[in-house]
């Protein structure tokens, strides 16, 4: 599961909200509870800094990026924190090694911890600059072999044309990846797409207030945007 930055923040969505890791931890622990999966889980660190957001300002693009992975890692560090006082065993990984603070990222070892079941954490971004937190989703699915993404959002999935600025915009329930490339829909950046359309991994796009309806997805039952 792929989660932004901005649900860990305020209600602005900028900041850190303790009570928002809790929130999430505790749909997570649900999430566990009714289902039988493993289940890890993708950090976004937009509530704190995003290297994109740098602008026309003359700071130095690489610098601007590591400052983003190193908010993911806060971020992580809170969620782990939640799902831990919830007793829900999790284990946060980075990319970028910090052996202070939290274990790097191997696979067998996520593996492992999955098999434990334990809620693995990724943040650390994928450890360079220029790349995505949708593409460390579509990379750790990849390497740990996931069935499924799932790309919490702040709509119901993918539509035709951003539903906040038309009242007529489509929402699609199923899409393969070339129809989605075709339309030039915006389901993930196009590095995470590729990824995930060469190695068959199918995504499921949603809004993060539905989380609690994931088990849905998992049934095949309509769920947000199906990608496959």
């Amino acid at each position: 599961m792929k989660i932004g930055g901005e649900s860990f923040g305020q209600e602005n969505g900028k900041g850190v909200s303790l009570t928002s890791y809790l929130e999430i931890a505790k749909q997570i622990a649900e999430i566990k509870k009714k289902n039988d999966i493993d289940l890890s889980v993708v950090i976004g660190g937009g509530n704190i800094f995003r290297g994109r957001e740098v602008g026309e300002e003359h700071f130095d693009k690489v610098t601007a990026d590591y400052m983003g992975m190193l908010s993911t890692i806060i971020n992580g560090l809170g969620l782990e924190e939640a799902l831990e006082s919830l007793d829900v065993p999790a284990k946060l990984m980075s990319s970028i090694e910090m052996d202070k603070v939290c274990e790097s990222f191997s696979k067998k070892r996520a593996v492992d911890y999955l098999n434990q079941g334990k809620v693995v954490v990724f943040a650390g971004g994928t450890g360079n600059p220029y790349f995505t937190t949708d593409t460390l989703a579509a990379l750790r699915a990849c390497e740990i072999d996931c069935d499924l993404i799932l790309k919490a959002t702040n709509v119901d999935g993918v539509y035709d044309k951003d539903p906040k600025k038309y009242s007529d915009a489509k929402l699609y329930e199923n899409l393969t990846f070339e129809e989605a490339l075709e339309k030039k829909l915006n389901v993930m950046d196009l590095t995470a797409f590729a990824l995930c359309s060469d190695n068959q991994k199918p995504i499921i796009v949603f809004n993060i207030e539905n989380i609690k309806d994931i088990s849905k997805a998992l049934k095949g039952e309509k769920f947000g945007t199906l990608v496959n």
